[in-house]
């Protein structure tokens, strides 16, 4: 564990971190005002622990070699197959938003699909630095599909579409900074709308109405997903410019918006801060991801680079996802706002993942703003 860390830690990207962690907090708490049930689950006090367990853990992280990770990479694999069979096969598992998703370990739930990505990030980081004269063959893409295909097929039985296609981004997009052809991405694009078009009709039935909402909406709709996705719009719409105040959105505050203080947490921002506030915060996540992608433009060695971009990727497409999603310019999927949305394992996997980001930065030669 190394102690000269400061010499070339990346202060910039700690402390946007720790902003966005806190408005997370603050509008989690706006967002449940008068919420009984959150209120009785401690949702705002349970987001503040995993975040103070985050900042501990983003140090502890950068501390460390990012090439140790590598060694104990095939181990945390393994353990997550097992919490991920765990959450399916046994009565530890609990349902969330029509998933089985959750693992309850005792003292807390936590739900092993958030740790995946960080583990399939080093992973595949790990394989494509090493197979780099191999990565774009034909084989040398199969062998590299191998290592998500575990998991993703163990999220997918829970069902978890969403979770399951950030870690398919995440491989692919490590795949492309490896190298891969022209040719070969023309291919992937054609392969993933006609498997996307085979795979509709085996989806739950839940998410096949979410597409078909998306594809042919209702304004008048009174429940369910596409209620919301009204809300939601509604609730943007009536923030204007800056905002009808912290605490003081209709919209938020009598529970017409769902999930508000998770999936939807953009619309309630919106609705409270209005375009000005929602495009700080776009800002400060693509100034996070930027600086991300600085990290893997200064690493010292490949391993490296793909890490620091596979983070950057990860939380890039789940912002562009979620946002996305409020706006309706997306089917609803389940996948939160990175570090503002309420949910602990999510949080905590993407504070580890800056800690790598951390380590990877801290060992260059020189620092730059």
């Amino acid at each position: 564990m190394r102690t000269d860390i400061w010499r070339h830690f990346d202060f910039w990207l700690l402390g946007t971190v720790a902003l966005l962690v806190i408005i997370g907090v603050v509008m989690i708490n706006s967002a449940i005002a008068g919420n009984i049930t959150l209120i009785e689950n401690q949702a705002v006090s349970r987001q503040i622990v995993f975040a103070l367990a985050g900042i501990i853990g983003i140090i502890i992280v950068a501390m460390m070699d990012y090439h140790l990770w590598v060694a104990i990479s095939r181990v945390l694999y393994f353990i997550l197959v097992i919490f991920l069979g765990l959450t399916l096969f046994s009565g530890a598992g609990e349902e969330a938003f029509g998933a089985q998703r959750l693992l309850n370990i005792g003292f807390e739930t936590i739900q092993p699909s958030e740790v995946a990505k960080i583990a399939l990030i080093v992973l595949l980081a790990n394989y494509f630095s090493r197979q780099q004269a191999n990565v774009t063959t034909i084989m040398g893409i199969a062998r590299s599909l191998v290592i998500p295909a575990g998991l993703v097929i163990l999220i997918l039985a829970q069902p978890d579409l969403s979770t399951s296609i950030v870690l398919i981004v995440i491989w692919f997009s490590l795949l492309f900074a490896s190298g891969l052809r022209w040719k070969h991405l023309i291919g992937f694009a054609v392969a993933g709308i006609v498997l996307s078009m085979i795979a509709f009709p085996f989806l739950q039935p839940y998410q096949q109405q979410r597409v078909i909402n998306f594809a042919f909406p209702d304004p008048e709709a009174t429940f369910g997903a596409e209620y919301n996705v009204n809300q939601a719009l509604i609730s943007i719409g009536s923030g204007g410019f800056l905002g009808q105040g912290y605490g003081q959105s209709p919209q938020v505050q009598l529970r017409f918006l769902k999930v508000r203080h998770n999936d939807f947490i953009f619309s309630t921002i919106g609705a409270e801060l209005g375009m000005v506030g929602s495009v700080i915060i776009l800002l400060l996540l693509f100034f996070l991801i930027w600086r991300c992608i600085r990290a893997a433009r200064l690493s010292r060695d490949t391993l490296g680079s793909l890490i620091a971009y596979g983070v950057a990727t990860w939380i890039a497409f789940q912002t562009f996802v979620n946002v996305g999603m409020n706006l309706n310019l997306i089917p609803v999927t389940g996948l939160p706002l990175p570090f503002i949305s309420h949910g602990g394992s999510s949080l905590l996997s993407l504070m580890l993942g800056i800690g790598l980001v951390e380590s990877v930065v801290s060992q260059h030669a020189t620092l730059e703003f």
